[in-house]
């Protein structure tokens, strides 16, 4: 794994795919969010660690431009908490070595697209 997409990847959950949608700490689109609120957000306290732009840069690699192998490692390992290691390595339908081989793979294209991004 690659430490500060790792970290990047942890707070992109945190930040966008948290069930407590009402506590404005995210869990999908704007529009969601106003309908589970029923149209008040409390804006959150804590601070994001990752700038807004790179969460959304974040969002669209790992929706639109991962391969659909590594999309599935990265949704199940980063916005799964309920699940153990041993269910969500189950869910991908891979051995260990395979999962974490796919993560790593995973954080090389995201890095990658990142970097091009930042070029552009």
């Amino acid at each position: 794994m690659i430490k500060h997409i790792d970290e990047m990847l942890k707070l992109w959950a945190q930040e966008l795919h948290t069930p407590d949608v009402c506590s404005g700490s995210g869990g999908g689109s704007m529009l969601a969010l106003l309908i589970e609120c029923q149209g008040e957000l409390i804006r959150g306290t804590r601070g994001s660690r990752v700038l807004l732009d790179e969460s959304a840069d974040i969002e669209l690699i790992v929706n639109k431009h991962l391969a659909p192998e590594l999309y599935v490692i990265v949704r199940e390992h980063y916005c799964n908490q309920e699940s153990l290691l041993s269910q969500k390595i189950t869910f991908c339908r891979c051995s260990r070595k395979t999962y974490y081989e796919r993560l790593h793979q995973a954080h090389q294209a995201i890095e990658s697209m990142l970097m091009g991004k930042k070029a552009a």
